[in-house]
């Protein structure tokens, strides 16, 4: 009885063997890792968002403003370690505009050192109004907390503001506010200075016009920092149902 033999072909080329390396590991310059490291600092606790308005002195000059927050938000970091705050001053000829960015007790804190502040007369920030407080906001729109002056020329705007309720005034100034939020997040980079104070320039269909400003300033349906204190700090007396009893329990 015979067997069919089948023989196999072997080829006389050796397998390609995969060279010994590690894998390549994605390039990246020290201007990113620097960018990535301060957005994951950034997210290490709950964040809030507050917009403020307020009056200013003409005579006052940016630096004084400027240098005046910086002392206020490295005095709160001794104490709030890694509760950067961010966000944008926008240095009108007779307001300013003020979105920050950061932790409840950070915000908390800078509100109270203006409290403590505006009874002071020679103060160059008077009259503070508090428009909107958005909490556990999921990220950050400004990477750093930049200063501006917008030199634009007013433009009164008063048929605008008496035929416009005040509802649709705050929803235009919110909307305006992101666009430009946005645009900061997309084209300045970390480290950088800003667009320093060329933005009427750069951007002017971005800017809110001072008179809407000075508008929401003027409106009584917004709350000064120092009421604000007050309702965080006010304990909530709540009534559970469970405390309710009927017949009213009497006592001998």
């Amino acid at each position: 009885m015979s067997f069919l033999v089948h023989t196999r072909k072997t080829s006389k080329k050796p397998f390609p063997l995969e060279p010994l390396l590690p894998p390549p590991v994605p390039r990246s310059n020290y201007f990113h890792f620097q960018e990535e490291k301060q957005r994951l600092q950034l997210n290490k606790f709950l964040l809030d968002r507050i917009f403020l308005v307020a009056e200013r002195t003409p005579s006052t000059e940016k630096k004084d403003i400027a240098e005046y927050y910086e002392q206020v938000f490295q005095s709160i970091m001794k104490h709030h370690l890694g509760e950067a705050v961010t966000g944008l001053l926008l240095i009108y000829s007779t307001f300013i505009l003020h979105i920050l960015e950061s932790s409840s007790g950070t915000l908390y804190r800078i509100l109270l050192d203006y409290v403590n502040h505006k009874n002071n007369e020679e103060f160059f920030i008077q009259g503070m109004k508090i428009i909107v407080v958005s909490h556990n906001i999921p990220t950050r729109v400004f990477m750093q907390w930049y200063v501006s002056v917008i030199k634009a020329p007013v433009i009164y705007l008063e048929d605008v503001t008496q035929s416009e309720s005040l509802e649709e005034v705050v929803t235009e100034f919110l909307t305006q506010i992101h666009k430009l939020a946005l645009y900061f997040f997309k084209t300045v980079k970390v480290g950088s200075k800003g667009p320093g104070d060329n933005l009427h320039q750069v951007v002017p269909e971005l800017l809110l016009p001072e008179e809407i400003i000075r508008y929401l300033h003027k409106s009584e349906e917004f709350i000064d920092p120092e009421t604000f204190l007050n309702m965080y700090d006010t304990p909530m007396h709540i009534t559970l149902d469970s405390e309710v009893v009927w017949p009213a329990p009497s006592r001998f």
